[in-house]
């Protein structure tokens, strides 16, 4: 691996939070899935376009791209190497050859200069030890037409769904897990809009887009995927059992609202963030 820029970051991806990702795919999928069709709107990939995946893990996003440019090229860059161990098996298994994956810090990786048509990200933007530094160096690997195009959390409040349906929760959720510090680091529009124009970029946007989180094929099954979480496992780490299974019972309760035969589908809200390297004006 190249130079990395945030090391924390690093250690925390390849520990057991990484490595618990790297086994359930499926589980994190479940979550974020559903904002795949607004991403991807927003990233508007061509058949020719070369695609990088910044903060890629196990690889969902790297294959998508891969099929919608299936004459380009497309590139999965992550910390964490149980989980690009993942990405590589299952891209392996779809048979998508234009799907490759590098473990590196994208701030600081040696990208190509103007190597890549689009840049993309479900969320690993979120991570970087200096994100004015990081968004600089990735604006110099689009060619001048390049695009960006990312997602990052959009704050609930107490009164959004997931926050009711995991109250019993939440007072025991003190601090970020390692792998979660820096999540909260793009919340705020004026925020995402400072942190890319100071890195040069143009025509930036950022619009909300709501969808229903999978969480499980039930309230207990979702209860205990939630419990599995980074975030959970790391602040319960030293509360006793009993109250531990008084809470998850609390949380299963309160996740029976959202069953459907689908799953457990609790409504969530992303900010879908577009930026383009230089400005394009509009074709007449």
């Amino acid at each position: 691996m190249h130079a990395i820029a945030n090391r924390q970051q690093a250690e925390a991806w390849n520990d057991w939070e990484g490595i618990h990702w790297a086994e359930h795919p499926e589980r994190y999928n479940g979550m974020m899935d559903a904002f795949n069709a607004p991403l991807f709107a927003a990233a508007g990939i061509a058949a020719h376009d070369w695609v990088l995946d910044v903060g890629c893990g196990t690889g969902r996003t790297t294959r998508i791209a891969a099929q919608q440019a299936y004459d380009g090229n497309v590139v999965g860059i992550d910390l964490s190497a149980p989980m690009l161990e993942r990405a590589r098996r299952d891209a392996a298994a779809e048979g998508l050859d234009k799907a490759t994956f590098e473990q590196g810090d994208a701030q600081v990786h040696p990208f190509p200069d103007r190597g890549f048509d689009v840049i993309l990200s479900r969320g690993g933007v979120m991570f970087f030890a200096d994100r004015v530094a990081a968004f600089t160096h990735l604006r110099n690997a689009l060619v001048p037409t390049g695009r960006l195009a990312f997602l990052c959390p959009r704050p609930g409040g107490p009164d959004s769904a997931y926050a009711r349906a995991t109250a019993a929760l939440s007072p025991f959720l003190r601090e970020a897990s390692p792998a979660a510090r820096g999540m909260g680091s793009l919340l705020e529009p004026a925020r995402i809009r400072q942190v890319l124009a100071d890195a040069g970029f143009a025509d930036i946007d950022v619009a909300p887009a709501e969808a229903p989180m999978t969480l499980g094929a039930d309230a207990g099954d979702a209860a205990d995927f939630i419990f599995a979480m980074g975030p959970t496992r790391y602040n319960l780490r030293d509360v006793d059992p009993a109250t531990i299974a008084r809470i998850r019972a609390d949380v299963q309760d309160a996740l029976g609202e959202y069953e459907t035969t689908d799953g457990v589908r609790v409504p969530g809200s992303v900010w879908i963030v577009t930026a383009s390297r230089e400005h394009i004006s509009p074709t007449k």
